[in-house]
């Protein structure tokens, strides 16, 4: 398996096409999966430079638009509800982070806290975009692929169909998911795909970049570069504890 999303350094499918085309037919040709996230960019690239790959949306991505979901659905809730955006004491703001915690994980406070949340039926339209959050999590974390796969392939069936337009933000996800369900299901034939070590890299040098808004010195950045990748390491280290 070839290590995925190589070389994707911007948001731009131009960028990760002209990188493909780039490599030699031995790459190409080793290239079995590309993991990656949404960006359809990313998937009409790999379509036209190596279409014999398998292309697996990584379930951080998969999972962050479901909980992306829910975060809008408890927002329109609240202000809909309060006429605010959330306030400390407000019980769905209070919720936010709980309602993103897998069932399975939950304490007992937290628990309680989304049963007193739920009683109120002013709450049902959060209530029902997280149980299907949670569908989507179960699906991944099922011990048996295959049963995973089934219980995935459920969620998007239920979603392209169904829904109640009150649940705008489900109408939506499900939109994207069944545009996107080869890519996902992928996922399950292909166990431990996942563009992980890309985004974190990326990460750091988003980071980086943000750190050094406002430097006009070229050797102040350096040093703040140095800095951040621990480039000054050996430096710091006292000989006798190196």
């Amino acid at each position: 398996m070839a290590p995925a999303q190589q070389g994707c350094w911007t948001w731009s499918k131009a960028a990760f096409k002209t990188w493909l085309a780039d490599r030699d037919d031995a790459f190409r040709d080793a290239v079995e999966v590309v993991a990656m996230d949404g960006f359809t960019g990313f998937k009409t690239a790999a379509a036209e430079e190596i279409p014999d790959a398998v292309t697996v949306m990584d379930p951080f991505h998969v999972v962050r638009l479901a909980g992306d979901a829910l975060d809008r659905c408890r927002r329109r809730v609240q202000l809909a509800i309060h006429g605010h955006r959330g306030f400390r004491d407000d019980p769905l703001y209070k919720s936010r982070r709980t309602l993103h915690t897998g069932a399975d994980l939950l304490t007992d406070k937290q628990s309680d806290r989304l049963r007193a949340l739920f009683v109120d039926d002013a709450h049902v339209e959060v209530e029902a975009t997280w149980g299907v959050y949670q569908r989507m999590i179960a699906a991944y974390r099922h011990e048996d692929r295959q049963r995973g796969r089934e219980l995935m392939e459920k969620l998007i069936t239920d979603l392209s169909a169904g829904v109640p337009k009150v649940l705008t933000e489900l109408t939506t996800l499900g939109r994207t998911l069944k545009k996107r369900a080869a890519d996902v299901l992928a996922y399950f034939e292909r166990p431990g795909t996942g563009n992980g070590p890309t985004e974190a890299l990326n990460g750091r040098l988003e980071h980086l970049r943000g750190s050094a808004l406002g430097f006009r010195n070229l050797t102040n950045y350096i040093a703040q570069s140095l800095l951040e990748t621990g480039g000054f390491r050996p430096q710091l280290l006292h000989p006798r504890l190196g």
